[in-house]
């Protein structure tokens, strides 16, 4: 597993359905439900097999209930619609937050190819 810098604080702002992420060397991460949703690390969202995974759809308004600590290492987001079975370790975190416009950009290419419209909220 790649190395990332720890987070020395994890903001759940349920209001605004983000979680904000601040890591020990001043990167700070602002992620939204939705993005964080549908880049799941979890096999149900990644796939068993390599290449992009799962295309989740309709989790516009999917909020965040709670986020869990997972050792020393990750932490466990259980989302609004039942979904809890993704481990965001600190590089995952990390890595989402540093490539969030073009992972974003990729999703949404893929929704265009795909026929799938995103609800405006």
């Amino acid at each position: 597993m790649p190395t990332a810098p720890e987070p020395v604080e994890i903001t759940l702002k349920k209001r605004s359905r983000r979680l904000v992420v601040r890591f020990a060397d001043g990167f700070e991460a602002d992620l939204d439900a939705e993005y964080l949703r549908v880049h799941s690390p979890s096999a149900e969202v990644k796939g068993h097999s390599a290449g992009e995974g799962i295309l989740v759809t309709g989790k516009e308004n999917v909020g965040i209930e709670r986020i869990e600590p997972v050792g020393q290492y990750a932490i466990r987001i259980v989302f609004d619609d039942g979904h809890k079975t993704g481990l965001y370790t600190w590089p995952i975190l990390y890595e989402l937050g540093r490539d969030r416009d073009r992972n974003w950009q990729r999703y949404l290419e893929r929704l265009e190819k795909a026929g799938k419209g995103r609800a405006t909220t």
